[in-house]
């Protein structure tokens, strides 16, 4: 299997790349590829969600898997996070690629939680994931699971994580990229949109209870 991560330099996308390297091909996608790592089984491309569906279809070619885990932060968010991620999943079915998961944000579908929390200082970025997640779930034939983590810190991952989410709680980033990798491996997630934060309940787990 072949797995294309949009995004495959940020904090997310780097660690989401070794970690898939060790059971896909991987080719970790962005707009200034960096090959950190010259593994066998990890490919460094170019790719510019500026750019028009064509060219990024481009990138897709003889791939089985995309993620999107790019975003702007907070830089570009109509382009980036909003029209980027879009044409992405354009491009996606462009080229025949089914199975399409994304990194979205907690309650990115649910407008009327946005002042809670940490959320009401991201109001902008919470549009443009929701009319992204949106697109996703209601115009595309995708297979496609979204994943809406609450803030991310950069702590050691516990691979324990709470699925049955009532408030934004925070999320190691560890734990969220072995989220998103558990996520290919049990295809009952196909169709659904996922809240998470940090728990306890084994990854694997708590995948399997959701309805």
């Amino acid at each position: 299997m072949k797995v294309f991560v949009i995004g495959g330099n940020g904090r997310v996308g780097s660690l989401l790349v070794d970690k898939l390297a060790a059971q896909y091909q991987v080719v970790a996608g962005s707009r200034s590829p960096k090959p950190e790592k010259n593994l066998d089984n990890i490919e460094h491309s170019h790719i510019d969600l500026l750019s028009d569906i064509d060219t990024i279809a481009k990138s897709m070619k003889d791939v089985d898997v995309v993620y999107f885990v790019s975003g702007s932060r907070g830089k570009n968010l109509l382009q980036i996070d909003l029209h980027g991620a879009i044409k992405s999943m354009q491009a996606a079915e462009k080229v025949g690629v089914k199975r399409y998961i994304m990194l979205s944000s907690i309650f990115a579908l649910q407008p009327e939680r946005w002042k809670e929390s940490f959320l009401s200082d991201l109001t902008d970025y919470n549009i443009a994931k929701h009319y992204a997640d949106l697109y996703l779930t209601t115009q595309t034939q995708l297979d496609y699971t979204i994943l809406q983590p609450g803030a991310l810190k950069e702590e050691q991952g516990t691979e324990k994580i709470e699925t049955n989410v009532t408030n934004p709680g925070s999320n190691s980033i560890a734990n969220v990229v072995d989220t998103l990798v558990a996520i290919l491996e049990n295809h009952s997630t196909i169709g659904k949109v996922i809240l998470m934060h940090d728990g306890d309940t084994p990854i694997a787990e708590a995948l399997h209870q959701i309805k």
